[in-house]
């Protein structure tokens, strides 16, 4: 496997007092000089950009964006994939003061053009042709588009960055829609100030001891905040990241990348645990017994009940079974740093059983990605972390989390009223139902505008009864639960899973919960729901509306059979 140079750290190299985070980006790329700094993955191959290559594409596409009229305060549209250009071309709009507005390559062109009507920029830099057509053709009255192959020819400029005031935009940011139209998420230079020395700071903390330079692998789009903050801490630490760049081959990517840590979403996490049990569970005999017993010998030890015998088994369990997985999934995998949604207990424990920490992060794209982050040594699964320093919370009504500090966004793009419903009285009401325990640690249990309230009037949040379904039929991908004004609650099921499992899950979730809480019944449905059908956004989360309105004629189906039988029974 090739290996990867090793660029001198920032935290031998002190910066300047008083730069902003581009300047320290860009003071740390010329000190990375001609060490990698962004590789690109593909398949078994690495293609890195030095600190000195990143450099040059960043001064040819800043003469592309002077030579098409950019001036600073215009908004650029960045569309295209992952790579090392759309790094550069991501630091070249932000050097000549414009705005960049990140959009998803793999979004729908009707999805897009409705962004970029909303922040109306003054030229869109595509990765390809096809990007390009699909977005003008959606889009006929569009703005010029430039591809990367003409904005990475132009002559060059070498000049200063443009001088960032704190009060500047520096990225509009869309959501991912969940509940409605996007909205351009407005962050300002004095936002990624804040954040990015905390990122490197939380990462130092975790990484520090080791003392050499960090492998990061990043899979998920960049033009996610949280993604886009996880490039970020890395440049301005000096450190290389390793990109994706075929989701489809992400198993092979991931040996090529052989990192020691990377960003992740829940559900990914869930398929590698259902994955491994999967073939475990075939492989059968010897291996599978352990791979039970060993878990429930540590479910044991953290509980304190743990007797010689079942510490015998853990340690066995792991030299035998877990220290192999931990092989398959990284070798050099020390730790994964999970967001976008929480994750199941179970499945952090998993991991911490197999030998992989997992920190997890919560925040949204308006607090500038974070609120929340585990430390070392303070992780409590089925949590997510203390708050940032000067990022205050408190709960409010129906439970819901409300955020201030220095993270919080400006506003939503041309959107008054939207920004004043959502910050009152200088608190930023996130629209997550939360809780948190006393030392402040903070637990999700699901969105407020998702709770269902059946005709029994008891408040219920899906997402926790969802997660529990999965967590007792792994072999269940994905669930939705439905029942607001209903007589009862009704579990949505894509997928080939016999019915015999999943009612045998149903009937372990209810065991222990009140009759309100009680899933009465489930429904098979033939479509999954994925970003492609648009029932899921771009981040993987449920379109709850989108998918109810999908298969209303059965869900309704399902009801009025229910309520019939039920009649009859009476």
């Amino acid at each position: 496997m090739n290996s990867l140079p090793d660029p001198p750290g920032l935290n031998s190299l002190p910066d300047p007092p008083g730069l902003n985070f581009l300047d320290t980006i860009l003071a740390s790329t010329r000190k990375v000089g001609d060490r990698a700094l962004t590789i690109e993955i593909h398949g078994k191959e690495r293609r890195p950009t030095t600190g000195t290559e990143l450099l040059a594409l960043v001064a040819h596409a800043r003469g592309h964006l002077r030579a098409s009229g950019v001036k600073p305060g215009d908004r650029v549209a960045l569309l295209a994939p992952n790579s090392s250009r759309w790094v550069a071309a991501d630091l070249a709009i932000l050097a000549e003061g414009a705005i960049v507005v990140p959009l998803y390559s793999r979004q729908d062109p009707r999805e897009l053009a409705v962004m970029v009507r909303d922040c109306a920029p003054a030229l869109v830099l595509a990765s390809d042709a096809a990007l390009a057509d699909a977005l003008t053709g959606a889009w006929p009255e569009h703005c010029p588009i430039a591809l990367f192959d003409v904005a990475f020819s132009a002559p060059a400029i070498e000049a200063p960055a443009h001088a960032l005031a704190e009060s500047d935009t520096v990225t509009i940011i869309y959501t991912s829609g969940t509940s409605g139209e996007p909205k351009g998420v407005v962050l300002g230079c004095a936002n990624v100030d804040y954040m990015v020395p905390q990122t490197s700071a939380a990462v130092h903390a975790i990484t520090g001891a080791r003392g050499d330079v960090d492998h990061v692998f990043h899979f998920l789009p960049l033009c996610f905040a949280g993604s886009r903050i996880m490039l970020w801490t890395q440049l301005y630490r000096g450190n290389p990241i390793l990109l994706s760049t075929d989701l489809a081959n992400l198993a092979q990517e991931l040996g090529t990348a052989d990192p020691h840590y990377f960003l992740n979403v829940p559900a990914l996490l869930e398929r590698i645990r259902t994955g491994v049990t999967a073939k475990i569970r075939e492989k059968g005999g010897v291996a599978w017994s352990l791979y039970q017993r060993g878990q429930d010998a540590f479910r044991k030890q953290r509980d304190g009940t743990a007797n010689l015998l079942d510490r015998l088994t853990l340690a066995l369990s792991k030299r035998l079974v877990f220290t192999k997985i931990k092989q398959q999934i990284g070798p050099r995998l020390e730790f994964l740093i999970c967001g976008s949604a929480a994750l199941a207990a179970e499945t952090q424990w998993w991991f911490e059983l197999v030998g992989v920490r997992v920190f997890q992060v919560y925040g949204l794209t308006e607090t500038t990605a974070i609120v929340t982050m585990d430390q070392p040594g303070g992780i409590r699964p089925g949590h997510v972390g203390h708050a940032l320093p000067r990022c205050e919370l408190k709960i409010g009504d129906e439970g819901e989390l409300l955020v201030r500090g220095p993270g919080v966004f400006r506003g939503y793009w041309n959107r008054p009223e939207a920004t004043a419903d959502a910050i009152r009285d200088g608190w930023f009401h996130t629209g997550d139902q939360c809780q948190l325990d006393s030392i402040g640690n903070l637990k999700i249990i699901g969105r407020v505008k998702n709770i269902l309230v059946p005709e029994s009037g008891h408040n219920l949040a899906p997402e926790p009864i969802e997660q529990k379904l999965i967590d007792h039929c792994p072999a269940i991908a994905q669930c939705m639960l439905v029942g607001h004004a209903r007589p009862y609650l009704l579990m949505l099921v894509p997928g080939e899973v016999p019915d015999a499992d999943i009612q045998a899950a149903i009937e372990q979730v209810n065991a222990d919960v009140p009759h309100y809480r009680k899933i009465k019944r489930h429904l098979r449905v033939d479509e999954a729901f994925t970003i492609e059908n648009g029932l899921l956004t771009a981040n993987q989360k449920l379109r709850r509306k989108a998918v109810e309105a999908r298969f209303k004629a059965e869900i309704d189906q399902a009801y009025s059979s229910q309520s019939s039988h039920l009649s009859h029974l009476s």
